[in-house]
């Protein structure tokens, strides 16, 4: 496994080929609030590039385009959070999303552990440690901990994508995973808008 760590955008001769896997940290995880502070993205071959986010609004115009190309799919583990996060301080994410919590929540109907830690665990015999989970991630400098903690958030998502895959179409819910997963701009909308506590559809 190689990290590597970015300042402000990724670099231009950088390509994901047409499945990335991303992840963000925040100074905390409430929208209204905190800020982005690094964007984790790997294409899944054991690689995987950190962009540090500065406090400073700025254009990124490399992770921008990234975000934007519709013909590459975006994977994401809480696709919610994310997506919402990155609307706010990157851009809007365009082209296909796949949430993993979302796909396990569909198929894994026989738990309530619907965590990357569980999903490694389970699916791909891999242990994850969530020591760093809630460490400053707004700091200048990223300890060797940090980036590896936070490049395993991403590392794993397209095996993970791929063990799910296998289990919605065994109990016939893949066209309903993506519809949920085409829903997620619309549900990132209510968030951003003040509806993250808010469940419209209850009576």
């Amino acid at each position: 496994m190689s990290v590597f760590l970015h300042q402000h955008d990724l670099p231009s001769y950088i390509h994901f080929g047409k499945s990335v896997a991303i992840d963000t940290e925040t100074k905390g995880l409430k929208l209204t609030r905190d800020r982005l502070c690094l964007v984790q993205l790997s294409d899944g071959n054991g690689d995987a590039h950190l962009v540090q986010i500065g406090a400073e609004r700025q254009k990124r115009p490399n992770l921008e385009a990234l975000l934007q190309d519709k013909t590459i799919e975006k994977l994401f583990h809480f696709a919610r959070f994310d997506l919402a996060v990155l609307a706010r301080d990157v851009c809007m994410v365009s082209g296909p999303i796949y949430c993993t919590k979302i796909a396990s929540k569909l198929s894994r109907t026989y738990t309530e552990r619907h965590g990357l830690k569980d999903l490694c665990s389970e699916l791909l015999s891999v242990e994850l440690s969530k020591q760093q989970q809630s460490s400053d991630w707004g700091a200048e400098i990223l300890s060797e901990a940090q980036k590896k903690y936070a490049a395993s958030d991403v590392l794993y998502l397209h095996r993970i994508k791929s063990k799910l895959n296998e289990q919605l179409t065994k109990e016939g819910r893949l066209d309903l995973a993506h519809h949920c997963f085409d829903f997620l701009t619309h549900r990132i909308a209510l968030d951003l808008n003040g509806f993250e506590d808010l469940d419209i559809f209850h009576h």
